[in-house]
């Protein structure tokens, strides 16, 4: 999208709003900045701020893809390859209007409350469980994330990790560097003819499933839900059913009270003697002292770990007893493959959640368009044509309570509503209206009298 001419950016003569949530000045600096604005080819431009004046903040290393896009807009973006400690992030988080992390940073409320002039999270990955969702939809934040980009590099890597496991290909490796040459069979064993079996059936576990039975394994999955399978898959009724009857078993479901601890000692003495367990969805979902104690036994024969309930937050020497208590004794283990989380981490995966993530900011901060939002209602309305010069698009963000839309529709009645769609998700309702044949002093009330409203949560008016 088109930024304003140079000429007029930055300059504090014409007292332009530099709110994204248009904190309207003057009727004269409303004038210039609807004035100045370059029309896009397919719409008109909306935005009631320079575009420089957005400040975004980058960390763990978000992909060039999606800095790129962000940079092409003329936000200013800062970009850090570390997450950061709370405090630092508290004070970081204060100035700006869109952050962007992937699974180490948390956003807590304690940090969200500090956030004052925040509109919207970018989560440059599959999980959403590092953001307080409900106390970012509280505050008018919306929250995107990439739920598909890496489905298939998850799914490769447990594809790579069953067959490791299956031939103890880590040990061998490692006795190997140590000098030791030690060829044996014994306990290693083909993929073909074993039955895998996936929990939590979703864009992971669906392609995991077709790339299983490529090689041809069989395959049942249990899901909480009824899903179709792929190829010759089978969905079984319970957990303790697929425990019984895989040989390999995945996990590809979220963190949550549900979850945790999913895997621990009962599970592990459901499942098959020899039989193994890979995690690549979240670090609370193993118990990982009774996951070592079966391995220990024999009971499980080999494991692969991606996640773990606490990570580092970068890289270097950290993964020790002091970050998880058990640490030291889990690495003693034999058979087991030990990653740091990088399940989503090829080129081709980070590429596509940069661009996929990116876009869908653009698309808010620009045109209010709420869109793959997890927390926020999802709306969507076609742009304003280039010849409406006159017409401005009012976002308001509200409690979902009686009379809400009523009062908004009492305030906008003077003008005439091109077009308008609303909807609500809990607690949260989520209202665009396109409006036609206004004046520069006329945003400024709407603006006013929408703040005024005992339902509102945020307004911005876009033009």
């Amino acid at each position: 999208m088109p930024i304003r001419n140079a000429a007029h950016r930055g300059s504090a003569s014409h007292n332009l709003s530099v709110s994204p949530t248009a904190t309207f000045h003057s009727a004269a600096s409303l004038a210039h900045s609807l004035g100045s604005a370059i029309q896009e080819d397919t719409g008109k431009q909306l935005k009631p701020f320079e575009t420089t004046d957005i400040k975004i903040l980058l960390l763990e290393n978000v992909n060039q893809s999606g800095r790129d896009i962000l940079n092409q807009q003329g936000y200013q973006v800062e970009f850090l390859k570390t997450s950061l400690p709370e405090d630092e992030l508290i004070e970081k988080i204060r100035d700006v209007h869109v952050i962007g992390i992937r699974s180490k940073t948390k956003l807590t409320e304690k940090v969200l409350a500090e956030a004052k002039n925040l509109l919207v999270i970018g989560c440059f990955c599959i999980g959403t469980n590092q953001v307080d969702l409900d106390y970012a939809a509280k505050k008018g934040i919306a929250v995107f994330n990439s739920p598909f980009a890496n489905s298939r590099s998850v799914a490769e890597l447990m594809i790579g990790e069953i067959i490791v496991l299956a031939r103890q290909l880590g040990d061998r490796s490692m006795e190997m560097h140590r000098g030791t040459w030690n060829k044996v069979s014994s306990k290693c064993w083909e993929i073909r003819g074993k039955t895998l079996g996936i929990i939590g059936y979703g864009h992971i576990g669906a392609q995991l499933s077709v790339l299983a039975e490529a090689m041809g394994m069989d395959v049942i999955y249990y899901d909480v839900i009824t899903i179709m399978s792929l190829g010759t898959a089978r969905q079984v009724a319970t957990l303790d059913e697929l425990l019984e009857e895989a040989d390999f078993v995945t996990c590809h479901v979220p963190a949550t009270p549900e979850t945790k601890n999913m895997f621990s000692t009962a599970q592990f003495e459901r499942m098959k003697e020899g039989s193994y367990l890979l995690n690549a969805s979240r670090g609370t979902v193993v118990d990982i002292p009774a996951l070592v104690n079966a391995m220990r036994s024999g009971k499980i024969a080999g494991a692969a770990l991606d996640v773990y309930p606490h990570e580092p937050a970068a890289n270097g020497d950290y993964f020790t007893n002091d970050l998880n208590k058990w640490a030291e004794d889990l690495r003693s283990v034999k058979n087991l493959i030990l990653t740091p989380h990088i399940g989503g981490s090829t080129e081709e995966a980070q590429r596509a959640i940069g661009i996929e993530v990116s876009d869908a900011l653009v698309r808010y901060i620009n045109q209010g368009l709420t869109i793959g939002s997890v927390n926020l209602p999802e709306v969507q309305l076609r742009s304003l044509g280039r010849e409406e010069s006159e017409s401005a698009r009012v976002i308001y963000i509200h409690k979902n309570v009686p009379g809400a839309l009523k009062d908004i529709y009492r305030i906008l009645m003077g003008h005439n509503i091109d077009k308008q769609t609303s909807d609500s998700k809990g607690d949260i309702a989520y209202m665009i209206a396109d409006i036609s044949g206004v004046h520069m002093t006329d945003l400024k009330s709407i603006s006013d009298e929408l703040n005024s409203l005992s339902s509102r949560i945020m307004t911005r008016i876009l033009f």
